[in-house]
């Protein structure tokens, strides 16, 4: 006898998605027969008397129809994303590239600073420093270059 009364609830595929159409329908009408004002899954599947597990494993087209009626389509929702995602790889080429720019600079710079700091020995070494204290700028101009 159980297994009769089991059979009875189950509905070709074709008219479950029409009963889950229309109760759809029903709650953006205002009609529901269970009293839903406000278009969610759960609200759609309690009207048609299914679960919603039933709508998100069996009728997702359904589901993404409350979700365009909510606001949130799932498309919708990548495509943003997906937008954000393009600008935000544009951003981070730029940025890579400004990287490398300044990483040049950098390296042209110090190369500049080390002929700098030889010739700034050179010409201490004329004055009369000695050796020690020579050593001593050379080392204090390297800190002072590094940022140290």
């Amino acid at each position: 006898m159980k297994s009769k009364d089991k059979a009875a609830n189950y509905k070709p595929a074709e008219n479950r998605e029409k009963d889950l159409k229309l109760a759809l329908y029903r709650i953006q009408k205002g009609r529901a027969h269970t009293g839903e004002t406000k278009v969610t899954i759960t609200a759609v599947a309690r009207e048609a008397g299914v679960s919603t597990a039933l709508i998100h494993n069996y009728y997702p087209g359904i589901a993404e129809a409350v979700r365009e009626a909510q606001g949130r389509s799932s498309r919708a929702m990548r495509d943003v994303k997906n937008q954000d995602l393009i600008v935000q790889r544009k951003k981070a080429l730029a940025y890579r590239q400004e990287i490398e720019e300044l990483r040049v600079k950098v390296a042209n710079l110090a190369s500049i600073n080390e002929v700098l700091l030889d010739e700034n020995c050179v010409l201490k070494a004329k004055m009369g420093y000695s050796s020690g204290l020579r050593r001593v700028m050379v080392w204090l101009a390297r800190m002072m270059s590094e940022g140290r």
